[in-house]
């Protein structure tokens, strides 16, 4: 089962269709113990266009296990935890500066 801020590769539901593309884990262990699937945020390699306030480009996409400087969406999906693959981790400064993208786009304090 995936961590929470767990970067995975998995199959992402799109406008167009499904694509394989990188996403971070944002639920918690307590959601995952009573559920079989994780909730996941958007990794997006066009970086230069991640310009909303919601938006959080990464400055350790390279300890994440990623190839290209990446940014981070608040475009949430729910998908089972058996189609993941984890490939790295968030780095502290990188999760909690996502987090706090994620408060404002959610009814969340």
């Amino acid at each position: 089962m995936p961590s929470p801020s767990d970067v995975v590769l998995v199959d992402f539901p799109g406008a167009l269709g499904v694509k394989r593309r990188p996403a971070v884990v944002v639920s918690t262990a307590a959601y995952h113990a009573a559920r079989p699937d994780v909730i996941l945020a958007l990794l997006t390699g066009q970086a230069s266009k991640a310009t909303s306030p919601t938006d959080y480009v990464l400055k350790d996409w390279s300890q994440a296990g990623l190839h290209q400087p990446t940014a981070l969406r608040v475009f949430l999906a729910t998908l089972p935890a058996a189609t993941t693959t984890v490939i790295g981790r968030l780095s502290s400064r990188d999760l909690h500066s996502f987090q706090s993208r994620l408060r404002l786009a959610i009814a969340v304090s």
